[in-house]
């Protein structure tokens, strides 16, 4: 069996059946490249990175095989010798590309599915998701379609097959009670990130970082066109605010199942996106002409909510109608949970094969990787009451917005500009192997010294390992314990960053009046939309001579 694929994206969602076929020692699994294609630099390296056997273009022409799967019918892959089969290599045909036809969508082009004089490319089976693609096909081709059969998305099934890893992935990303805010972005000049380039930086600056987490899926042939180094440096302050960018294989269904909320544009993500689970999207895309009318993906951006502005981000995922996306995906994909079975008993038929006893199920999503790059310093805006018992904290990476309340950086991880800058500093605790030897640090003993150092600071806290925060303000001779208590709602327990609830206390010592006892205190503070309880004491002798 040849694997032919012009483009990752393509061999992608090859990958993605070869379940079907799994367990068969009777089966030879050998993968090619087919030239001709902008975006296929990163095939071989992807074909090396899953451990394949790479048979040469011009040595693949020359042999035949058993049954040759493809994901696009561009190309010369009719010089191929074997049984053809064709899949769509996105959910559904919903986009046109300029230059391949005046208004056939990508992959349904007659150029490419008929041959010279009208004849019909080989493809003894045309592998679809949804019988509205049979439909598309007999349009093309009356022919095609009836070598068409309807056996559903392998990738759906691999995405369903993961939906209770949500929380093991959510972890992997460090989300926590987060809400995780996923953009997806397609190929091309309609695409979110050419379109709107500074959206991450601004959603970034936007939404506070205790409440929010930022990732974005970028399709594979963006990746391929501009290559790795080139996206993170044009998407540098957005990476540098913490943003996850995933890698194209498997990565990008994994933050979808992860994702509390999807902004997308017209490309095919959002529909697995909504398959998986009922959770809000808002559109990008508008005045496009590339998107294809009563395609699965026009249906789904009619109906749901336009984002006006990263202002108003929040807003218009409230706008979203709870159902709208899954009913679109259930136009959009048959068969769900049943396409690898249907496809395995598709190509065993064409193998002239009896299928092994045993099947496998479906593949699970390896968990996505965290964000490279966690911002060191932040703007944080502060609201109080007036007795500055309650207050209200906002932190966002400084650099990218507006200045806040108070600039509050980590010791030993920001630069040191913005350490010399920073009216509170705190540092987390150091890994085991530095203090188990030699010379570190007590808690309030680096506190002193902090103070000591940098006199623009008003502030320090040594977070210690348990969670407790060691806090010294300048003008005061104690140092002060400040634990957040934990809440617990719907059968979880959720905690606070205890950077933030030193910012916290930081805001509240520089607005309370001299004359106010200190401690012990009891604030409420609201942090990534939560209140929690920060209690506020005399340190012991033992906190403050904590090793640190």
């Amino acid at each position: 069996m040849l694997l032919a694929a012009r483009s990752a994206v393509a061999l992608y969602r090859l990958l993605d059946t070869l379940p079907a076929l799994s367990g068969d020692d009777r089966i030879t699994r050998l993968f090619t490249l087919m030239p001709g294609s902008d975006f296929g630099v990163d095939v071989l390296s992807v074909i090396e990175d899953v451990g394949g056997r790479l048979v040469p273009w011009s040595e693949a022409c020359s042999r035949s095989y058993d049954l040759v799967l493809a994901a696009s019918p561009k190309g010369d892959l009719h010089l191929l010798r074997g049984r053809h089969v064709l899949l769509p290599h996105g959910a559904g045909y919903n986009k046109s590309i300029p230059g391949e036809g005046s208004d056939s969508a990508s992959g349904l082009d007659p150029a490419f599915l008929l041959r010279d004089g009208g004849v019909a490319a080989p493809v003894a089976l045309h592998a679809v998701a949804h019988p509205d693609q049979v439909a598309r096909l007999a349009a093309v081709d009356r022919r095609a379609a009836d070598r068409a059969k309807v056996v559903g998305d392998p990738t759906l099934e691999r995405v369903l097959a993961s939906r209770p890893l949500r929380e093991r992935y959510r972890a992997a990303l460090g989300t926590g009670a987060r809400r995780l805010v996923v953009l997806v972005s397609t190929w091309g000049p309609e695409s979110l990130l050419r379109r709107h380039p500074d959206l991450p930086v601004r959603l970034a600056a936007r939404l506070p970082q205790d409440e929010y987490q930022l990732a974005l899926v970028v399709h594979p042939n963006e990746h391929s066109l501009l290559g790795t180094y080139e996206l993170a440096e044009r998407l540098a302050p957005a990476l540098d605010a913490g943003m996850v960018l995933a890698s194209p294989h498997e990565e990008w269904a994994s933050l979808l199942i992860a994702a509390d909320a999807l902004v997308t544009d017209h490309g095919s993500a959002a529909l697995y996106y909504c398959a998986a689970e009922d959770r809000p999207a808002v559109s990008v895309y508008q005045d496009g002409i590339e998107l294809i009318p009563g395609s699965p993906m026009h249906a789904l951006l009619r109906r749901i909510p336009r984002l006006g502005s990263a202002e108003s981000l929040e807003e218009d995922l409230r706008a979203y109608r709870p159902g709208t996306g899954q009913e679109v995906a259930r136009a959009a994909f048959a068969h769900q949970g049943r396409a690898l079975s249907l496809l395995r008993t598709e190509l065993y038929a064409l193998l002239g094969l009896t299928p092994p006893a045993l099947a496998g199920p479906p593949r699970v999503l390896p968990p996505p990787g965290p964000a490279d790059r966690a911002p060191a310093a932040f703007d944080v805006d502060v609201d109080a009451d007036v007795n500055g018992k309650s207050l209200r904290i906002a932190r966002r990476p400084v650099g990218i917005g507006s200045p806040g309340h108070h600039l509050t950086a980590e010791y030993g991880a920001a630069s040191e500009a913005l350490v010399r800058s920073a009216g509170l500093l705190y540092r987390r605790p150091l890994p085991l192997s530095d203090t188990r030897s030699g010379q570190s640090w007590t808690s309030d003993g680096w506190t002193r010294h902090v103070l000591s150092a940098y006199p623009g600071c008003r502030s320090a806290a040594a977070i210690l390992s348990s969670g407790l925060v060691l806090f010294r303000t300048r003008g005061h001779a104690e140092a002060y314990a400040v634990q957040a208590e934990p809440r617990y709602e719907g059968g979880r327990v959720t905690r606070v960053d205890p950077a933030a609830a030193a910012s916290a206390v930081h805001a509240w010592f520089l607005r309370r009046s001299p004359a106010a006892p200190v401690a012990p205190s009891r604030l409420s503070c609201v942090i990534g939309n939560r209140a929690f309880a920060l209690v506020l004491r005399p340190a012991t002798g033992a906190e403050a001579a904590e090793p640190f």
